[in-house]
């Protein structure tokens, strides 16, 4: 990778890390073993989204909340993957489950990576390259009306320079409209960065490498922003999470949550999906910590609910994807059990 704008990370001691935010003052956020008996207050609702004609989910892992609260998620065209379909696959519904519109047929290989930004604009990453190099490898921006606005790395082309990217994983937008792209899912790419742009999409800096250190990551897989604008990423094959400013300097790294697959933060409550957490040797391999969705305080970095996976099995179970609506429901897009379920308090 081009080693312009690399930013350098001083060292994690004993486990505990002090975190310098705004005002100067330094507080202390332990990471530790993640729990697996938090209560959990939710019960599941299954079937409550109505896919156009009918048809049934493919595997997702991008679900998230527009600002007029509508539940917008992708559906890889019936599969795992929308390479040769003539599908839709990104979604709008209602809470109720409604479908509202659709759109996006023949642009994607593997639709991976998903937000929805301030203003409704739709960010989708595609996180595989078709095997005729005619798609992929890309990170696109729509309207909520499903008009293409932006186009971030070259179609059917992997690489590690500015305007290219591996396997982009994630997406996420900062207030001020910066881009930050998660490049390098595992399995797909040797890329193990953080890649950042201005809001048309200009090359601001990228920050990371291969590694377990503070700032190196193994499969960078989710991203997300809390209030004081301090980016949480899923550093999933290292089981943490890592949190920096948005220039890339280090603050912390949690392992409470466990391995995180994705990621939504709501009013400070961070909720982290666990879907391939093992036992076994191998990948997944994160011994003690069982699949679920982890939910907690960023203030206290404690873990407070869990809502367990109910049967944990293969590579890949329980949610990739979560997100929670204004009323508060979570929901949880699946690769494994090809589905997106909502979660409702008890």
């Amino acid at each position: 990778m081009p080693q312009a704008n690399r930013v350098s990370f001083p060292p994690v001691i004993a486990g505990v890390v002090l975190i310098a935010i705004s005002g100067g003052a330094l507080f202390a956020q332990p990471s530790y073993p993640p729990p697996n008996d938090a209560p959990n207050p939710y019960r599941t609702i299954t079937g409550w989204a109505q896919l156009p004609d009918g048809r049934k989910w493919g595997s997702t892992a991008g679900v998230d909340i527009a600002p007029d609260g509508n539940i917008w998620a992708y559906d890889r065209c019936g599969a795992n993957s929308c390479a040769d379909s003539t599908l839709d696959p990104i979604l709008e519904f209602d809470t109720s489950g409604k479908l509202l519109k659709h759109f996006g047929a023949g642009l994607f290989v593997m639709p991976h990576g998903f937000f929805v930004d301030q203003q409704g604009n739709v960010w989708v990453t595609d996180a595989q390259v078709a095997k005729d190099g005619s798609k992929g490898a890309q990170v696109f921006k729509f309207s909520p009306d499903g008009k293409l606005l932006l186009t971030l790395g070259k179609k059917g082309v992997k690489g590690d320079g500015p305007d290219v990217f591996g396997a982009p994983a994630d997406v996420v937008v900062a207030p001020n409209g910066d881009i930050f792209v998660a490049d390098g899912h595992a399995g797909y790419s040797d890329n193990d960065r953080i890649v950042k742009f201005s809001k048309d999409g200009k090359f601001i800096k990228e920050w990371g490498k291969k590694g377990t250190g503070p700032g190196e990551f193994d499969g960078p897989h989710a991203l997300a922003f809390d209030s004081k604008g301090r980016l949480f990423v899923g550093d999933r094959t290292n089981n943490r999470i890592q949190i920096f400013d948005q220039n890339g300097k280090f603050i912390a790294e949690w392992k409470q949550f466990g391995r995180p697959s994705g990621m939504f933060i709501d009013h400070d409550i961070l909720y982290v999906t666990d879907s391939e957490s093992r036992e076994e040797e191998g990948y997944g391999h994160n011994p003690g910590c069982h699949r679920g969705i982890r939910i907690g305080k960023i203030s206290d970095g404690k873990v407070t609910a869990y809502i367990p996976d109910p049967e944990a099995k293969g590579g890949s179970s329980m949610s990739e994807g979560v997100a929670v609506d204004h009323q508060g429901n979570v929901y949880g897009a699946e690769v494994g059990p090809k589905d997106l379920k909502k979660y409702v308090k008890n």
